[in-house]
């Protein structure tokens, strides 16, 4: 949610953002700042009603020591009036505050300075390559055909067991799983993230605090019943874990990891961008989250995104940094990556982790403040967050880009203490 000040001294910029990143028409600004008039207006007419009031009470006691009983009389009977005015404008702000709020919720995150405008997906610009594309001397085969060749991934009884895109792991296919957690836990525990396990449920404060609500209804798993969402990512819960707190300057940074298994409905997916491991209901992520000042903000963001980059060029996979465009960000992010790796059994790239930094954004939503190390007034504090690492591709890149001639896959040298071997076959 963006600061109410800041759309009224910058409602261009915010018209801008609201148009390149393709979020809704240009005049809800329009409506905001309406809606911001009046509950300003009602605001001001409650508090002068209730100076009034509270004059008026003052005035019958004064009245009533001088006996001036027909005047007390006449101020009991205004300062009844004056109380009932009052409660009818309480409740009307309260009622132009909620619609205000929820406005705001509609509002995108302005991007960054740095962020290129652009309205598609081509529009995003690669800012880094990291390793040479494999080539092979046989025939290769897509992770699909591998995971079945290898017994590793059973797809058709999942389906049969939940449905499409709730795969089974099998075996080396289930170890290979937990040999990547371990290992990306390990990493961030070394990197000095406190490490935690989180819900993997949520009420719907927690989904609107992160900006899933309003925006992502559609992508999420819904306990109706409950009231409770299944989370599409660790980041919600991990987030909300702070919120409607105060920290000092000297807690900060904060930065956890948290390994969990993500549920998506991804509406409407279809086509070669759904086979295999390339686009799952429910998953495996570990994410990782930083509480940091605004100051500290932009650097955190590039921290992060080096921890995650560096897990990349460990497991020798190569890969790509995409600086995100406007029009291909998402509602709450100022800032974006996108690291994608070489799949050479699909011959093209796929994304495995998004680097964001929210600024504000979802702080002020959830309240999460920091007090300055001067002591002044607390302020909100800025949210950085990323998939450090989604597995599903990334089992589907190391099995294509490590297969040998003899039908084994290789594993790389940092993932064989925790698998256990050196291949898969």
């Amino acid at each position: 949610m963006l600061d109410i000040q800041f759309i009224r001294e910058q409602s261009s910029r915010v018209k801008d953002a609201i148009r390149n990143k393709h979020a809704g028409e240009e005049d809800l600004v329009d409506q905001v700042l309406e809606a911001d008039e009046a509950n300003r207006s009602l605001t001001t007419r409650m508090q002068e009603t209730q100076s009034a009031a509270n004059q008026a009470a003052r005035d019958i006691g004064r009245l009533m020591k001088e006996g001036l009983k027909d005047e007390a009389n006449s101020a009991i009977e205004e300062s009844g009036r004056l109380k009932a005015t009052v409660k009818e404008l309480e409740e009307s702000q309260r009622v132009a505050q909620n619609a205000l709020d929820e406005l705001l919720l509609e509002i995108p995150n302005v991007p960054h300075e740095s962020v290129p405008i652009g309205h598609s997906p081509d529009e995003n610009v690669v800012a880094f390559e990291f390793g040479d594309l494999p080539t092979f001397s046989f025939p290769i085969l897509p992770h699909w055909e591998l995971t079945e060749k290898l017994g590793l991934v059973d797809f058709d009884r999942g389906s049969k067991v939940a449905g499409a895109g709730f795969p089974f792991y099998v075996g080396w296919g289930a170890r290979l799983q937990r040999a990547l957690i371990n290992y990306f836990l390990d990493a961030a525990g070394t990197a000095g993230y406190t490490e935690i396990q989180a819900p993997l449920v949520v009420n719907a404060d927690s989904a609107r605090g992160t900006g899933q609500l309003p925006d992502k209804e559609d992508l999420m798993y819904e306990a109706v019943r409950d009231g409770l969402y299944l989370i599409p990512t660790a980041e919600i819960p991990v987030t909300n874990l702070h919120r409607d707190e105060i920290f000092s300057a000297d807690d900060l940074p904060i930065r956890y990891s948290a390994y969990t298994p993500c549920f998506r409905r991804e509406a409407g997916s279809y086509g070669k961008d759904v086979r295999g491991l390339n686009r799952l209901h429910q998953f495996d992520k570990v994410e990782l989250v930083h509480f940091v000042t605004p100051k500290n903000s932009y650097d955190a963001l590039e921290e992060l995104r080096t921890h995650v980059e560096n897990l990349l060029q460990e497991l020798k996979l190569p890969y790509r940094r995409l600086l995100m465009c406007t029009g291909d960000m998402g509602f709450t992010q100022s800032k974006k990556y996108d690291l994608e790796v070489w799949s050479a059994g699909q011959e093209r790239w796929l994304e495995v982790s998004s680097i964001s930094n929210f600024e504000a954004f979802q702080a002020r939503r959830m309240k999460i403040r920091y007090r300055p190390e001067d002591g002044s007034k607390a302020q909100i504090l800025h949210t950085i967050n990323g998939s450090g690492l989604a597995l599903p591709r990334i089992v589907a890149a190391l099995l294509e880009n490590n297969q040998q001639a003899d039908g084994s896959i290789s594993v790389p040298d940092v993932l064989i203490p925790y698998l256990g071997a050196d291949s898969i076959s």
